[in-house]
């Protein structure tokens, strides 16, 4: 069965699945800053578009262009900077 999420007053929707590789969302961001905690592992690649990340322990901004991962690890925050609609999709281990 599959979920719907909406963050950030719809500004960020995703759609979660499971499959071989385990849960999984695939979804799109609006233009915007956004800041996401994480509860497991996050593999996070980005489908179309770029995100501009700052990891945990991090203080530079880097980013991030289609079929490039970034991994996030659990119980740690990130921000994002999106500048234009962004699809992604996030593995969670």
């Amino acid at each position: 069965m599959f979920k719907t999420n909406e963050y950030f007053g719809g500004q960020v929707v995703s759609l979660a699945f499971a499959n071989q590789d385990g849960p999984a969302t695939v979804g799109v961001m609006e233009a915007g800053e956004y800041e996401f905690g994480t509860s497991s592992t996050e593999y996070m690649t980005v489908v179309s578009g770029s995100l501009t990340v700052q990891l945990p322990g991090e203080t530079e901004f880097k980013t991030y262009l289609p079929s490039q991962t970034f991994i996030v690890p659990p119980n740690q925050k990130f921000k994002v900077k999106v500048t234009e609609q962004t699809a992604y999709l996030c593995l969670y281990k």
